[in-house]
Order: C-alpha cells, then sequence, then structure tokens
C-alpha cells in the first residue's frame, strides 16, 4: 500500500519527490518487496489533504490474469489508502489480522484474516501511535478496501525525520539574541512535542495548541492565548495565517517559513517570508522574501546575523562620517566666533572630505559580522539609525577632535602670534590624525576594537594605512607642500600629535566599556534604578542611552518570530 499510494520515485539510489514517500519505497526495497506499481494501474487519485489528512489512490490490475485481493465480502479490493492513525482508523471498519510469515512478505500481509474493528482495538492502535510519536516517530497508517468507506486497517508505519544537524545549536542561538521559534506542524502532538522538545522549543512552561482548537479561535483570543504557546500541531496552511496576524497583533514582526502552494498567503502575510528551494513550490517561492536553497535552518540564523551586521555597519558608517563632519564645521565655527584665523585651509578640508574620510569611512561597511551580535536584543521596527545613544557618542567623539585639534593651533599659533604654514601644518595633522583613531573606534559602537580583533577588517587596515601614507607625503613632499600649504615637522610632533589624537579612541572606548561591558553590569543596573526613582532630569535624559538589560525569562517578549 505504501508503495501504490506514493508519487516518489526510486532510481539509481535516488529519491525523487516527498521524502516521506521515498522512505516508504526504501523500506519496501530493503523488505524484498517487488514493486506492486508494476502490476496496478492508477485509475485515480485524491491527493493529500491537510482537511482529510489521507491520500487514495483507485487501482486496477494491468493485466486480466493478474490475481486481485478481496475482501471479506468478495469484493476487489481495488483503493489504498495512507494517512494519519486518527483520520484512517475512524474511517476503517475492519483490520488485517497477523499471518504466517512467508519469504513474500506481501503476501504474508495479504494472508491474514479480516477481522472486525472495534472501539477496544482502535483505543489500543491509537495508544500504540502516539507511544511512537513520544519516540519521535512520525506515524502514518496504511489501509486498503473496496471503497473509501469500506477500509481494512493493514498498520502502522514509523518514520524517522530528525532535525538536520546543527538545528538545535542555531535555535539555542537564535533564542539567546531574544527571537522566539514556534513550530507548526501537520503531525500528532506527540511527534511534535518530542521532536521541539529535542531542539530546546517545548519546555515545561511551554504549551501547544491543536489545529481543531485554533478553529474556536478569532485572531483577537489567540493573541492572548499564544504568549507561552511554542508548538502548533495537526495544523493547516488556514491556520499558519491565522498564527501569523495573531503575532502581528501582539506587535511582532514575523518571519514565516513554508514550501508549498497552500504556505503562499501566510508566507506572503508574514514580515519576512521564508520559501524552501529544495521541494518548495514555485508559488511559495514567489510570495517569499527569501528562499533557503538548502532547506537548511541554520541559514536562517546567518541570514539575521548578516541583517544585524549590514545595519550595525550601516550605523558605524553614520556615527564616523557625521563626527568628523560635525568637527569640521564646529572648528571653523569655534575659530570665526573666536575671531581667529581658520586652522584648515580650503584645500586641507578637500583633502579631508575626499581622501581622509572616504575610504576609511568606505571600509567600515565591510567589517565582518562580530560574533557577538547575533546575541544581540532585536531592534524596535522604527528604530532610528540616529538614535539618541548613537548621536550622543558622535557629539562626545566630535567635541574631543574639536578640543584637541583647536589646542594645537592655539598653542603653535600663540607662539609667534601668526598663522604659519607649520601651525595649519599641525592643526591639519592632528584633525587627520583624529580621524584615524576615530575610525578605528568606529568600527564597533558596543565592543572594544582588541576585542574584535585589530586586523579582522583587512580593508580597513589597508585603507587607514594608505590615509596615513597619503598624509605623509602631503607632509614631506614638496609638490604636495606648496599645494596644500604645509611644512615639514619633526618625528617628535608626529609622536606628540599621535598621543593628543588618541584620546579621541581611548575616550569612546572607556565609553564602551561603561555602557555595554558586562563587567559594569552591576554600576549600570545600581544607576538606573536611582534614575527611574528620582526626579532629576539630567538622570532621567542620561538613563535613555544607557541600555538597560534585557532578560530571557521570557522568550517570547522579542521582536521576531519564526
Amino acid at each position: 500500500v505504501g508503495c501504490l499510494c506514493n508519487n516518489a520515485v526510486l532510481k539509481d539510489d535516488a529519491v525523487t519527490g516527498q521524502p516521506t514517500e521515498g522512505a516508504l519505497l526504501v523500506l519496501a526495497t530493503k523488505a524484498n518487496i517487488a514493486d506492486p506499481r508494476n502490476i496496478h494501474r492508477r485509475m485515480e487519485e485524491l491527493p493529500f489533504s491537510s482537511d482529510t489528512k489521507i491520500m487514495s489512490v483507485t487501482c486496477t490490475p494491468r493485466h486480466v490474469k493478474d490475481n486481485v485481493d478481496l475482501d471479506h465480502h468478495g469484493h476487489p479490493i481495488c483503493v489504498f489508502v495512507k494517512g494519519s492513525p486518527d483520520s484512517i482508523i475512524q474511517r476503517s471498519l475492519y483490520y488485517r489480522g497477523p499471518a504466517m510469515i512467508h519469504k513474500n512478505l506481501h503476501s504474508a500481509l495479504s494472508d491474514g484474516p479480516i477481522l472486525p474493528l472495534n472501539e477496544a482495538i482502535r483505543e489500543a492502535l491509537m495508544l500504540e501511535a502516539q507511544n511512537m510519536g513520544q519516540n519521535g516517530l512520525r506515524v502514518l497508517a496504511l489501509a486498503e478496501g473496496s471503497s473509501i468507506d469500506r477500509l481494512i486497517l493493514l498498520g502502522l508505519v514509523g518514520l524517522v525525520d530528525p532535525p538536520r544537524p546543527g538545528v538545535d545549536a542555531a535555535i539555542e542561538t537564535i533564542f539567546a539574541a531574544g527571537v522566539n521559534v514556534i513550530m507548526i506542524t501537520g503531525d500528532a502532538k506527540e511527534t511534535a512535542c518530542t521532536i521541539a522538545g529535542r531542539l530546546g522549543l517545548f519546555q515545561a512552561h511551554n504549551t501547544a495548541m491543536s489545529g481543531f482548537e485554533l478553529d474556536h479561535m478569532d485572531v483577537d483570543t489567540l493573541s492572548r492565548e499564544i504568549r507561552d504557546t511554542t508548538v502548533f500541531y495537526r495544523t493547516t496552511p488556514k491556520h499558519k495565517c491565522k498564527i501569523v496576524k495573531a503575532l502581528q497583533k501582539h506587535g511582532l514582526v514575523v518571519a514565516m517559513t513554508g514550501d508549498g502552494v497552500n504556505d503562499a498567503v501566510a508566507v506572503k502575510s508574514a514580515d519576512v517570508g521564508v520559501a524552501m528551494g529544495q521541494g518548495g513550490t514555485d508559488v511559495c517561492k514567489e510570495a517569499a522574501d527569501i528562499v533557503l536553497v538548502n532547506n537548511d535552518f541554520a541559514c536562517i540564523l546567518a541570514a539575521m546575523e548578516e541583517g544585524k551586521a549590514i545595519f550595525h555597519n550601516i550605523r558605524n558608517f553614520v556615527r564616523f562620517q557625521l563626527s568628523t563632519s560635525i568637527s569640521a564645521l564646529c572648528l571653523i565655527a569655534l575659530s570665526t566666533i573666536l575671531k581667529m584665523p581658520s586652522p584648515l585651509n580650503p584645500m586641507q578640508i578637500l583633502y579631508i572630505n575626499i581622501l581622509m574620510d572616504g575610504p576609511p569611512a568606505q571600509s567600515l561597511g565591510l567589517e565582518p559580522p562580530d560574533k557577538e551580535v547575533i546575541r544581540q536584543p532585536p531592534r524596535r521596527v522604527r528604530e532610528s539609525i540616529l538614535n539618541v545613544r548613537v548621536f550622543v557618542s558622535i557629539l562626545l567623539s566630535s567635541a574631543v577632535i574639536v578640543s584637541g585639534t583647536f589646542w594645537v593651533f592655539y598653542n603653535e599659533m600663540s607662539a609667534d602670534g601668526q598663522v604659519t604654514p607649520r601651525d595649519t601644518t599641525m592643526s591639519f595633522t592632528c584633525f587627520v590624525l583624529f580621524d584615524i583613531f576615530n575610525a578605528l573606534s568606529c568600527r564597533s559602537s558596543t565592543r572594544s576594537v582588541f576585542s574584535i580583533g585589530l586586523f579582522t577588517n583587512r580593508i580597513f587596515i589597508i585603507t587607514v594605512l594608505i590615509s596615513l601614507l597619503g598624509q605623509l607625503l602631503v607632509i614631506y613632499a614638496p609638490p604636495l607642500q606648496s599645494i596644500f600649504q604645509t611644512e615639514r615637522i619633526s618625528a617628535l610632533d608626529l609622536l606628540q600629535l599621535v598621543l593628543i589624537s588618541s584620546t579621541v579612541f581611548i575616550v569612546n572606548e572607556i565609553q564602551k566599556f561603561l555602557i555595554y561591558s558586562p563587567k559594569t553590569r552591576h554600576l549600570r543596573t545600581s544607576f538606573l534604578g536611582r534614575s527611574t526613582t528620582s526626579h532629576n532630569p539630567i538622570l532621567k535624559l542620561v538613563s535613555q542611552f544607557i541600555p538597560k538589560q534585557r532578560f530571557q525569562k521570557n522568550r517570547y517578549r522579542s521582536d521576531f518570530s519564526v
């Protein structure tokens, strides 16, 4: 029956079609059962339906001489059915009893007596199916008969469908990132909960919900009941849409995976639709935003990691560019307000904007994903790239750059009371070095450069070296000296400028340590505890850009669900 009610093809040890049907063909091959499709011609097929949970085919003999099995009423057996145990057991009126085991297994099954199927046997069969499901087996029931209403139950088949290697680790990492994973399956409760438990999806405080329960809930009710539900079993594609809407109504960003035609609506309605590349229908792929070519769930983790990395790289790029631009603007504005000459001439400003800012800024966009970025909590949907914390960091860096550069310029100009090429060279070089140290610190907004690695972004290192070489040429190459109005300075002067300009790097690293380091968590917690009860407006303002700690006691409190 498993071979007849089957659309898969086994050729050269390779299966084409559904894995479940392919497993039945492999089982028949290992049991030395001849393919019954060679002696039966399929006349009609009732495809598997999520509502009926069965698949049936109607067959006739290919040749007149072929023997046809008869039921106990003498009617020819021509309908072969497979599906969920509860659906087929309830439809069956009889079952085939045990037979003597012959060399031909197919003959042994056919020789068993046909016996009435009473309620006691039905309960025993359902209990056996539940026991198989608790062992993580996907259970199918097989039956045959003269019609769909007069089925003879043949038995139960258990299939092992283990998760791909690495899925449990991927789910654990996704949980750590504040993302909740929900399993939606058509399997029985026992099978679904067992597999989910092995993957860490189903814990003692979690609940499972059936498709029958979903049918009796509206979206509003489901959005309230779904809080601790991580497993949905015996579901249909229409249930997926309801689950997506309920999660979205809860204010979450939802990603939905699917592969069939019926999944397309749910995949399309989700915020992020994910389709399976292997075995997935074209309709589902067109509706999806992402297609997993190898059907590997871990690829979703990689996509999340890449997405977070891109967002953080854009934020670091903006942070660096704005801090440099604001510093240059404030430096010129400050000298104008104080009625002093400009520390930078127009050619030097153009050089900074085009050659010194451009390459390092572009290389910040190529920063590889930080290994800790995936564990950071999801950001709010409408969170801006330039939030309060980033803006404060930009102002802090700009203040250090402007103060240091202006001090160097004022100190040099005070020596003779007038602006000389040496004065502009010192201030120009100081500003460029400030830029380089600032770019180094902007590689990460939360972690120290030493923890992510100085040489993990080779493009950044190359662009920084090119920028340093260009600055040395501007200082020491006579043709460029005349263009940029610079002059040669000593090695001691360069060392002094390096020490001064490194302050922006030191300040930024201290800021990241105080705000983001786990070692200072207790200080942040106590500070925020006082600030929330205090009426001091300054403390309330500062508490807005110090990140509060997120605890994953309730994993559902996330901004993203799969």
